[in-house]
């Protein structure tokens, strides 16, 4: 008996404790529009002053002003048709991201990594690669 009165607390506490969790993982959808829209400077809003970005030629520490002008590059060489978050998740203060773009000349799959910054959610890291197999 002392089962069924325990059971529905153990259960209401296991679904506020995943729902409150995912709340954590949650990356700002500003991100995910920015990249399907191969817009660079929206995208440069939710960067900190300074990125790593690791995309295809390119793997350095830049200021969020380059970081930006190479990631305009990108998106003028590689036109964008659509971006997809697959999966997003977080560790102690950081959070990530991993997606899917696909561009008129092919697919990459892009990692991003934020870290709070005051009350801001802020990018610290940007990989994209060319998507294995396509």
């Amino acid at each position: 008996m002392k089962f069924f009165k325990i059971f529905p607390v153990t259960v209401f506490l296991l679904i506020s404790f995943h729902l409150s969790a995912q709340e954590q993982t949650k990356i700002p959808g500003g991100i995910a529009i920015a990249f399907k829209a191969g817009n660079a400077a929206e995208l440069s809003k939710y960067m900190n002053s300074t990125v790593e970005l690791l995309l295809i030629d390119k793997e350095d520490f830049y200021k969020k002003n380059v970081a930006e002008a190479i990631l305009k590059d990108f998106f003028n060489s590689y036109p964008t048709k659509d971006f997809i978050i697959r999966f997003q998740g977080a560790k102690n203060d950081l959070q990530y991201a991993i997606g899917n773009l696909k561009t008129e000349r092919g697919d990459f799959r892009v990692y991003f990594l934020l870290k709070k910054v005051g009350q801001e959610l802020l990018i610290q890291q940007i990989r994209i690669e060319i998507e294995n197999g396509k």
